[in-house]
């Protein structure tokens, strides 16, 4: 028994980072039941290669012109029809083969969760490293802190009970909707399921994704003192990443395998 699973990637004329994940998506042992690809380009350059290329029955897109990252998600979450979605984003990739069998095997064993997460890998310092942590609802002051979208598995009816993404929203969308599904029933996975690719939106825009976290809590929570010394510690060690003195820093943190802390 299988869930069927709908994985949808945004992309803006980049077809050579799609072409890393769609390469991921075709080599999963457990192929998904639909990959929707959501293609705001400017130029044609991917819709003319998925025109012209051969592509596998599950793989179905939509190139038009879209008005942001949240408005890109919700097209694809609207025409998806699966029971699971994932937005696994274009240059991102599942770290494995068997990524969406060990997803849908948890969904058909544990019938009462709503949405799952799991670790992932990212450069940051210039190195590579594992990170993730379960989510806990009373710690959404500190953000996406251990938890990222393209590890989210949800059950599409979360968006039927609590909407889709906020188009008012240029990043902390993703955090947004977390914040609305935090009381549903959710598992970890303690492994790694999909790879960062280095600058994606939320890390070039560091210091931007972090006040419109901020901003996006309070907005449902209240004024939080907790979160705003967390956000002030999120900042300092940001810049404090990019110095050499940090970078060394962060070596020594990753032999002592605290990079996850």
């Amino acid at each position: 028994m299988t869930v069927n699973i709908s994985i949808i990637t945004i992309c803006f004329n980049n077809l050579s980072e799609l072409l890393t994940t769609i390469q991921s998506v075709d080599e999963q042992t457990q192929p998904p039941f639909e990959h929707w690809i959501i293609d705001g380009s400017t130029n044609s350059d991917i819709k003319n290669y998925l025109t012209n290329h051969t592509q596998p029955a599950y793989r179905k897109w939509l190139c038009e012109r879209d008005n942001g990252i949240a408005d890109a998600f919700n097209k694809g979450i609207q025409l998806a029809s699966g029971d699971i979605l994932n937005l696994l984003n274009s240059a991102d990739y599942y770290i494995h083969e068997n990524v969406l069998k060990i997803v849908s095997t948890t969904f058909v064993n544990n019938t009462s969760i709503q949405w799952l997460h799991a670790k992932y890998q990212l450069q940051r310092g210039g190195i590579w490293v594992i990170i993730g942590k379960p989510f806990e609802k009373n710690k959404l002051y500190r953000g996406m802190r251990g938890l990222a979208h393209p590890t989210m598995f949800i059950k599409k009816t979360l968006h039927n009970t609590h909407g889709l993404y906020k188009t008012s929203l240029s990043i902390a969308m993703d955090y947004d909707f977390v914040c609305r599904i935090a009381s549903e029933k959710c598992m970890f996975l303690d492994q790694p399921l999909v790879v960062f690719a280095a600058n994606g939106t939320s890390q070039i825009n560091y210091i931007a994704s972090l006040n419109q976290t901020q901003a996006v809590y309070e907005s449902y929570f209240g004024k939080s003192l907790k979160m705003s010394i967390w956000m002030l510690r999120l900042k300092l060690l940001h810049y404090l990443l990019k110095s050499k003195l940090g970078k060394f820093l962060y070596k020594i943190k990753v032999l002592l395998k605290l990079e996850n802390m």
